[in-house]
């Protein structure tokens, strides 16, 4: 389930990235469509198994709750995503998202008042190095993508570590899946606002074949990803979890150099591997 799930979430990156540039497809309106019928279809999927996925909205203290999740952990996670593909490409973007660990390292020792332990600290420093190597392939003067993909990346792993954090006691209450499916639609909805997406002629896109199918797969497959993400869960531990959702980097590589052709250097491919035995070390030195 879990590398199933890893590698269908690394499908979603290079398949955002073609709608991106080559179908000129916003954000807004990509997250929109996607977010929403992925929700529906989860929420749909619930209440085939009589789950009470509106049960939720009864209470003040749950609502308000899942209203900031959708706001700051689903969509601020997924726009931002979005946003740093467009600045860089799918393989960079899943990559800082693998920075989320160090973001709740640092939050968790701020709110202990103590220094993170020296395991955690050989954890961020090799995964730092790693990410310089891909942002800069080694060199010390220039980075091979823009400032601007950088701040977007950083925001994916701040985000990325609050959706981790925050939901828990929701997630405990109402279940993993209710919550998800209620911050998609949340999420999608907002997106839709922002966008003006009923004012938009982006829904011509829809009747190339070529795209329609390629948002069909991004809706289904990132939807399937997350229900076998979860469910590995119920199986394997956290660390083993971890380790093996680093097949999701490696999928967006390999169908990025294949189907994008996209071209990464000696040193950026080391640094690639450096990132995933350091985030792969500091979820096992977390859990000690």
């Amino acid at each position: 389930m879990i590398l199933v799930g890893s590698m269908f979430w690394g499908m979603t990156g290079p398949i955002t990235e073609w709608l991106l540039v080559h179908a000129v497809m916003t954000s807004s309106f990509m997250l929109a469509v996607r977010l929403i019928i992925a929700g529906t279809l989860i929420l749909a999927f619930l209440k085939i198994r009589k789950e009470p996925v509106f049960a939720i909205w009864k209470e003040a203290t749950w609502r308000r709750q899942l209203l900031i999740f959708s706001i700051v952990g689903m969509l601020g996670l997924q726009y931002s995503f979005v946003l740093t593909i467009q600045e860089s490409n799918a393989v960079v973007a899943t990559l800082l998202q693998f920075l989320a660990p160090i973001f709740i390292v640092i939050y968790l020792s701020i709110r202990q008042k103590s220094l993170p332990p020296k395991s955690q600290v050989i954890g961020i420093t090799g995964t730092l190095f790693g990410l310089f190597l891909l942002l800069t392939n080694g060199s010390m003067t220039s980075l091979l993508f823009s400032e601007k993909a950088l701040y977007w990346g950083l925001i994916v792993g701040i985000t990325y570590a609050f959706y981790t954090l925050y939901p828990v006691r929701l997630m405990n209450k109402w279940g993993v899946l209710t919550v998800v499916a209620w911050g998609m639609i949340l999420s999608g909805v907002y997106s839709a606002l922002i966008g003006r997406i009923w004012a938009t002629d982006e829904w011509a896109l829809l009747k190339d074949p070529t795209i329609l199918w390629l948002m069909f797969a991004l809706i289904v497959i990132g939807s399937a990803a997350f229900i076998l993400f979860l469910n590995s869960m119920k199986y394997i531990s956290a660390i083993e979890t971890s380790v093996l959702s680093s097949f999701e980097p490696v999928t967006a590589m390999v169908i990025s150099v294949i189907w994008l052709q996209m071209t990464l250097h000696i040193w950026q491919l080391t640094g690639i591997v450096l990132m995933l035995i350091f985030v792969a070390y500091l979820s096992i030195a977390g859990k000690k």
